[in-house]
């Protein structure tokens, strides 16, 4: 597929994504805990159990930040089990060999563009991405690589925030998304250009079966669905490879 005719009108630029995240990247733990209140914990944990991982599996976190859900990952796949984690922004992974460290796990964090994964075809059990989907160029390609990386029958797991449903709680989310969120994270992290920029992205993203639609083009998925968490804030998807 050619990806430099994105399927998504949503197509940030990879070096400015590079940019705002290695500026974010020092304070963007404390920051995620002040804007989620916390309860991001309890989505990764969501996408554990969704993902089916098992003792002795094999995973690949893209996207990995600071790599909480990699750590999930491992406690979840135990010593005999491997996780690697991959990001585009070497500074967004400083912290994660510290923070894996501190929990005795031995996790391998590498530099990889999830539109370009250097690993060989169906070389995963699970391959994942928390929160960064919607800032890959062409989303599509990035979820045909994660694809061809994980074996027949394995899992896709994808975690983005989506678009909230419910009549009283929507309008009450959306102000604090849209008129809060980017001035709380700015104060927090220094960088309120970059939560401006978050929440927009956000909003802009496709979700639930708009989302479905992308994994659907690119032909690898035998089944495909999502889960929605916190009344729809974020959804998980999963997709089975064929």
């Amino acid at each position: 597929m050619n990806s430099n005719k994105p399927i998504t009108q949503h197509s940030p630029d990879p070096e400015k994504i590079r940019s705002m995240f290695s500026k974010v990247a020092a304070k963007y733990d404390k920051a995620n805990s002040v804007l989620s209140v916390g309860i991001h914990h309890l989505w990764r944990k969501k996408v554990i159990g969704l993902s089916k991982a098992q003792p002795g599996m094999k995973v690949l976190d893209c996207a990995t930040g600071t790599g909480d859900l990699a750590i999930a990952f491992k406690k979840a796949v135990g010593p005999t089990g491997t996780v690697i984690g991959t990001d585009f922004c070497v500074e967004m992974m400083e912290t994660a060999p510290t923070k894996a460290k501190a929990d005795n796990l031995e996790i391998k964090f590498e530099f990889a563009d999830v539109t370009k994964l250097q690993y060989a075809d169906k070389s995963f059990d699970i391959t994942s991405i928390s929160f960064g989907i919607r800032n890959v160029y062409d989303p599509v390609v990035a979820l045909q690589e994660m694809a061809r990386v994980t074996k027949s029958g394995g899992k896709v797991m994808v975690l983005e925030f989506g678009k909230m449903d419910m009549p009283i709680v929507s309008p009450v989310y959306n102000y604090y998304a849209e008129n809060i969120l980017p001035k709380l994270g700015g104060i927090v992290s220094g960088q309120k250009e970059a939560y401006e920029y978050l929440q927009k992205s956000s909003a802009a993203f496709p979700s639930k079966e708009n989302f479905l639609d992308l994994m659907r083009k690119t032909g690898q998925f035998s089944d495909m669905s999502f889960t929605p968490v916190s009344f729809g804030i974020a959804y998980i998807y999963i997709g089975t490879v064929k």
